[in-house]
């Protein structure tokens, strides 16, 4: 591990080591003066000049493609994407356009280009991906014929499921559960790859339109697909963990208990049923024999099958689960902690303090009689869960038992946790308890933002002047500068950014700045952090305050 990796996390140590790199402020402080009249012709001339220190920057794929492609210019973005030759990556590169024209609201260009798509799946996936899109803009009728402009039968479930999301969110109820119904039955018998992602927001669907009964139904569906696919399921998305999370919010831990219980008694019972599952006649026939070895022929209750894609599927026959499946599930709790864990962090801001202890018990608990297996990730997400419920001992008492490498780091996440619970002042009590400085100095920067978040700029502004590390002060003083001009004081904002020292740090506050500020001062602003530290961290800014510049850049890199 990186030297103060686990001291100050990834995200601080990755930005840290990156801005120091880039330097401290020059001494004369030139970049205030650029652009002071916030013109547009001078802003795009200085971004224009500083293209050249940005010459090797990528532009047939990634940001600059999407960001063209979202300012207007999404037929260049796919001219430039088209020069890809391997036709994966290519096809990859304009899923990526259709999403971000539709998030721009370019729905008629990003419909074009799906349907442009040379690989089928991709434009598959093109197409489901705009069918909510449509249906959120008030187009339903254009939402259902892309639903049927789709191709390979495993994306039609999904397609409707989202339909059916998107139109319960408008509160169309009755036709949301039209279509949840007719994703339901693509679903039903034919299981392939995201079954359960599409059974999973068929839940959602259920609880919003209030019928709970239907949703134990779909939850239940969902548990027997997960337990399925097998131990692996849960390094795919986690389908179960969204349903449970989704109950336990609602103040149902039973489903969750029942699969923290390890299964009990012989793996088969009596009248053949399995754990749960009744055998079919087919199955009943393939039961354990006497000697221990299971009967011959194709695996009880499941068919293989092929879509008309070609991928590899299976036939539900009444949701019968063969012996090899269910000796392998015997061995422990059906839902392990790497899935507990998901449980955990998926609640972990919404839950009440009720739910939150529960779930903590049932946590620690597994912690204390489990196999080891996936420990660290589940004692993690119980110590942030107990600091977002300001129960700070036992998030504490948990931290102090790692590692001293990992303590610290984790002694500053309980304090971040702790703070956005509210508990400022004990966040910050707690900081300048942890032993080590790289750590300390992480934890205050966090009650420092969320202080800030919570509009008491003065408290956060001084307990910058705490903080040891010269880059972490002025991290801090970025959230402080853009809170503060979030409460109305743009003007003490920007003075605050002239106190970062780094000039990478302090391009950043400038255009945070930006995002908060009426055009002529945004764009003074960004020229000023185009002078400090280029075009690319100011480049997503730029979209809105001067749409030209993504062109102008692609331009100038291309040219």
């Amino acid at each position: 591990m990186s030297e103060g990796l686990a001291q100050w996390g990834p995200e601080l140590f990755m930005t840290r080591a990156w801005e120091r790199r880039r330097g401290l402020m020059p001494e004369d402080g030139a970049a205030g003066d650029v652009a002071r009249g916030g013109f547009e012709p001078c802003l795009l001339a200085l971004l224009r000049l500083s293209v050249g220190t940005g010459s090797g920057a990528e532009v047939t794929r990634g940001r600059l493609p999407r960001a063209l492609a979202r300012t207007g210019h999404l037929a260049r973005a796919a001219e430039l994407v088209c020069t890809i030759t391997d036709e994966l990556d290519q096809g990859e590169e304009l899923l990526g356009l259709v999403k971000a024209a539709a998030a721009a609201g370019d729905l008629c260009g990003a419909q074009a280009l799906a349907e442009s798509i040379p690989l089928r799946q991709l434009r598959d996936q093109a197409l489901v991906a705009l069918v909510p899109e449509w249906a959120r803009a008030g187009e339903r009728d254009r939402a259902v014929a892309v639903a049927q402009e789709i191709r390979y039968p495993h994306n039609w479930g999904r397609a409707w499921a989202l339909l059916a999301k998107a139109v319960v969110d408008t509160g169309d109820i009755d036709e949301a559960l039209g279509f949840a119904a007719r994703a339901e039955d693509e679903v039903s018998s034919y299981a392939v790859d995201g079954t359960e992602q599409v059974l999973a927001l068929l839940v959602e669907v259920a609880f919003a339109t209030g019928d709970h009964e239907r949703a134990a139904v779909l939850a239940d569906r969902v548990e027997e697909m997960t337990l399925l696919r097998g131990p692996t399921a849960w390094s795919k998305p986690r389908s179960l963990a969204r349903v449970l999370a989704r109950e336990v919010l609602d103040g149902d831990l039973d489903r969750l208990d029942a699969l923290l219980r390890p299964p009990s008694g012989p793996a088969v019972g009596e009248g053949g049923a399995l754990c749960g599952w009744v055998l079919g006649e087919e199955a009943a026939q393939d039961t354990v024999g006497e000697a221990g070895q299971a009967g011959p022929g194709l695996r009880p209750g499941l068919r293989p099958g092929r879509d008309e894609s070609g991928g590899q599927g299976m036939d539900l026959d009444g949701g019968n689960l063969d012996e090899s499946v269910v000796s392998l599930l015997s061995a422990g709790a059906l839902l392990g902690a790497s899935g507990l864990a998901c449980v955990l962090d998926a609640v972990a801001e919404s839950a009440d303090q009720a739910v939150g202890l529960a779930l903590a018990e049932r946590a620690e608990t597994l912690l204390e009689t489990g196999d080891g297996r996936d420990h660290d990730i589940l004692l993690r997400s119980v110590t942030l869960l107990l600091a977002r419920q300001g129960c700070a001992e036992r998030a504490m008492a948990l931290a102090d038992g790692l590692d001293p490498e990992l303590r610290g780091g984790r002694q500053a996440d309980v304090v971040a946790h702790l703070a956005r619970s509210g508990d400022t002042a004990g966040a910050e009590a707690l900081a300048y308890a942890i032993g080590d400085r790289r750590a300390q100095d992480r934890a205050l920067v966090e009650v420092v933002r969320e202080l800030a978040r919570r509009g008491d700029t003065g408290r956060a502004e001084a307990l910058v002047h705490s903080i040891d590390d010269r880059w972490a002060q002025g991290e801090a003083l970025v959230a402080v500068a853009r809170e503060t001009a979030r409460h109305g004081d743009p003007a003490r904002a920007e003075t605050l950014t002239r106190s970062i020292a780094y000039r990478a740090s302090r391009a950043r506050a400038l255009v945070s700045l930006v995002e908060l500020s009426e055009p002529s001062r945004a764009r003074r602003l960004a020229a000023q952090a185009v002078a400090l530290d280029g075009w690319a961290p100011v480049l997503e800014a730029l979209e809105r305050i001067a749409p030209r510049s993504v062109a102008l850049v692609v331009d100038e890199l291309t040219s």
